[in-house]
Parts: structure tokens; sequence; C-alpha cells
């Protein structure tokens, strides 16, 4: 038997209102351009990512909604149908995340229908997880991997997939931390992280900027060092994210502090910064970081210190020069980590 695309499978399946979950920004308006469903809502869980979406799609004069938030399950549960572009590789973690949660989101009566598009012939996570999850399953292979499909039925209790793990630095007391699929280092404290806060120079009172803070760890130890007089600014553009660190951080004991989503680390008072700390995403191609170290030099005060940890220090490292004069460099963990002064504004680059 020939197999179809999944496109042609999906033309004969979709019912509105249609929610997309996730997706590369691309390929989710490439297909929503190709099955022309009415009343579409794409689901992101980053800013970032939602604004790349909101572009391709006006691009393809798609009329969809974009919505960005911690989790899927915040949507109404009023869609018939639920399309889930699953990526080929990926967290596992987050794929029975998104699985679970399009559960809830999907109208009771009649049926939602949850639909996934996986590249592989014979996947192995997801005929056993849609199972579980919803009954009756039903798989076609198409040209581009197996297109599977089940319809909700009945209630089911909501089930969070979250890890919460220890971790110290040095003598100090060691702190516990709440992670979820889709935000960086899930489940564990990350080598690079780590080496950025053992690097680190945190002074009495300091008042702490942490870009792309994840689930709020390196900003949760710069705030204790910093002490009662000192503050702490989370900022991700990863809306999960925000909402990790607002709980991470309370209990943690931290009284002073905010938690952001910004895509480009915005909203925020030049010069109030005594400290940034940066752990910029690798697969931004330095985009990301670019962004991190123009922002954090508008943002610190002058003589503030900027840190910033890499695996890619040849590429790094001389965006932190060119902005900041010079850059010092020390090595831990097999990281990098760059450690930067904020010159005087007469001082800066680019200003008269």
């Amino acid at each position: 038997m020939e197999r179809q695309s999944g496109t042609l499978v999906l033309r004969n399946k979709l019912r509105p209102p249609l929610a997309v979950a996730l997706g590369v920004p691309g390929a989710v308006a490439h297909l929503l351009a190709e099955v022309q469903v009415e009343s579409s809502t794409c689901y992101q869980m980053d800013l970032y990512q939602a604004d790349r979406l909101r572009t391709e799609l006006r691009r393809r004069n798609v009329d969809a909604q974009v919505v960005a938030a911690p989790d899927l399950w915040d949507l109404p549960p009023v869609f018939q149908t639920v399309l889930y572009p699953a990526p080929l590789g990926g967290e596992r973690a987050l794929k029975i995340d998104m699985v679970e949660q399009a559960f809830h989101v999907l109208r009771a009566q009649p049926r939602g229908l949850l639909i996934v598009l996986s590249h592989q012939e014979n996947d192995q996570l997801f005929p056993g997880l849609l199972k579980k999850i919803f009954g009756v399953v039903h798989a076609t292979p198409a040209i581009e991997g197996t297109v599977f499909w089940c319809h909700r039925e009945g209630e089911r209790l909501r089930r969070r997939h979250e890890v919460t793990f220890q971790a110290c630095v040095g003598a100090g007391p060691s702190l516990r931390f709440l992670s979820r699929p889709g935000v960086f280092s899930y489940g564990r404290f990350d080598a690079g992280a780590r080496a950025l806060v053992e690097t680190m120079q945190i002074e009495p009172g300091d008042r702490i900027l942490d870009v792309g803070c994840g689930c709020g760890t390196n900003g949760i130890f710069a705030s204790r060092r910093s002490g009662p007089t000192g503050s702490v600014t989370f900022v991700d553009s990863n809306l999960r994210a925000v909402a990790l660190v607002e709980h991470n951080a309370r209990a943690n004991g931290l009284s002073s502090f905010q938690a952001t989503g910004s895509r480009v680390v915005g909203g925020l008072p030049a010069g109030s910064f005594d400290v940034v700390l940066a752990n910029p995403p690798y697969y931004a191609q330095g985009t990301i970081a670019q962004l991190f170290i123009e922002r954090s030099l508008v943002l610190l005060r002058p003589g503030g210190r900027f840190y910033l940890v890499t695996k890619q220090a040849d590429q790094i490292g001389p965006l932190v020069a060119a902005s900041f004069g010079s850059a010092t460099v020390a090595e831990r963990r097999g990281y990098v980590v760059l450690e930067a002064t904020a010159p005087a504004r007469s001082a800066r680059p680019g200003t008269p």
C-alpha cells in the first residue's frame, strides 16, 4: 500500500477548533498553510519561539492565534483537535508531558482528538504512551513517519512531570530546586551553571540580574550571598522557567526578587545592576549570547561585573571583549567563564 504524506492524512482528520502544541515555527506555519483549518491556536512555551511563529504565519498569510504560556493546559478545554508535531529528537519527558496535557485541553463531548506526528516508522514511545492515557490508539504510516491519533475518553487527573533536585556549592547550604521538562537543565544542577556560580564574586547588597535564568539556580545562589540588603531579578523567554523560578525563589527563602518573561531582556532600567549572570543557550549560534551581552552592558552600572559561561569561548569571547573592552577567562568543569567589567558611560563602544 502506497504511503500518503502526513499532510494528506491530516486533512481528513483535523476538525476545528484546532490547537497545535509546540513545534518548530517554520514547520508549524508551513503545515497550517497546507491543511488550512479555520480557528487554529498555536501554543508555545517560549516567547522567542512564539514571536518567530507569528512572523512565519504572517509570511504565509495564515490566520492563526499564537499563545505563549507555561503549560498547554493553561489554554481552555475547548479544542476538538490537538496536533502535536513531535520532534525527531528532543526531550522524552517533554513529549510525555505534552501528551498528558493535551488530554485536558480537548473537549470531552464531542470527544476531542489528539493527533501526534512522529518522524519514526517504528516509534517506541508514542504507541504505549497514548494507550496509557487515551485508551485506543490508531496509527497510519506516512511518508514522513507515522501519524497516531486517539480520542479523549472521560476524565483524568492532571499529572505534572517534574523533578526536585538538591545542589550545594562549596561549604554552603544545600538548596532544593523544582524543575520541569522544557526548561534548561531538567532534573540536575548543570555543570556550566555550577562553574558560573563557583566563579562569580558577589558582595553584600549587590543588585543581581540572572539572564536566561532557567529554574533559577544561579540567581538564587547569588542572592543568598548578597544577603538581605541585596536583590535579584530573573529573566527568561521561557514562561515555564519564569513560573519555576518564582516557586524556587520563595522555597529557598528569597524575599527581594523579581521574575519576568522577556524575549529581548527588556523592561528593565539602564544602569540598575551591580552583577549580571548569563548562561546563554548553545543552539542559537551566538545570536542569543550577543543579545545577552549587549543588554547586560546597558543594564550594568559603571564598574558592574558581568559573568557569562560558555563552551564556545572562541566565538563568544570576542563578542564580550568588543562590548566591554576586555574580558578575563576562567576554565572550570570543561566550561569557560568570561568575566568583564562595565566601563564608564563615556568609554563604552559606540558612545560619542
